[in-house]
């Protein structure tokens, strides 16, 4: 069964000094991010990389997920983003490895969002986490892998997912990780430019998670408000 420890954030020494529009912590960070996802509607995002670009649809009703990630882009707090931690067949992680915001986002799983191939979902720390809330920073994109029946069936009854007929045949034909559902938080998916996704994920380095050389990337909205 696949592991998901490499989800977990790292702790990091450097906080970024970016100045902030505004100024989310961890006691007003539903009031705030509703009401930035109120007054900046955008869920379109362009990823630029040497690899090729990836175009992702950021989903409306994980209302919290999609703001935080507007917000990141339009304050700048991916300026130096980079797919750091990369895993064949599972997924690329990104953002700014420096990067520690003084806040977590509640987690908003919904049953109709899976992790399924290109899916987008934020990384979160697994231990000391029992509400499984999010990072601020930190997000994935599922490569994934396809299941078999009996695989299908073995990891449902293990993890108790209830999976509609329509999810289980996208984890048997396009692919996924069903061991992240309901533990980790999908707020988007990718709408083109999924092959750049496995280009990224060969280049993991023999024994670690690391790629053999750095992945930058340029993260934009194209969507405009």
């Amino acid at each position: 069964m696949k592991k998901y420890s490499i989800l977990l954030v790292a702790v990091l020494t450097v906080v970024s000094c970016k100045p902030k529009a505004i100024e989310v912590t961890s006691a007003n960070v539903r009031d705030v991010l509703t009401q930035y996802g109120k007054d900046n509607p955008e869920n379109e995002v362009l990823i630029e990389t040497d690899f090729g670009n990836i175009k992702l649809r950021l989903y409306d009703d994980t209302p919290l997920h999609r703001a935080n990630f507007v917000k990141l882009i339009k304050d700048g707090n991916l300026e130096d983003a980079e797919f750091y931690r990369v895993v064949y067949e599972f997924m690329i992680q990104g953002g700014e490895p420096a990067l520690q915001l003084p806040y977590r986002l509640p987690s908003e799983f919904s049953p109709k969002y899976f992790h399924k191939r290109g899916a987008l979902s934020m990384a979160r720390p697994v231990e000391n986490n029992p509400n499984m809330e999010s990072s601020a920073e930190q997000f994935f994109i599922i490569m994934g892998t396809r299941y078999t029946e009996e695989d299908l069936k073995m990891e449902m009854k293990y993890f108790g997912l209830n999976l509609t007929p329509e999810q289980k045949q996208t984890y048997l034909t396009e692919g996924g990780s069903m061991d992240l559902d309901q533990k980790f938080t999908v707020f988007g998916e990718v709408t083109e430019g999924i092959e750049v996704i496995d280009q990224i994920a060969k280049l993991q380095m023999q024994g670690t998670e690391a790629p053999v050389k750095k992945v930058p990337m340029k993260v934009t909205l194209t969507q405009s408000k």
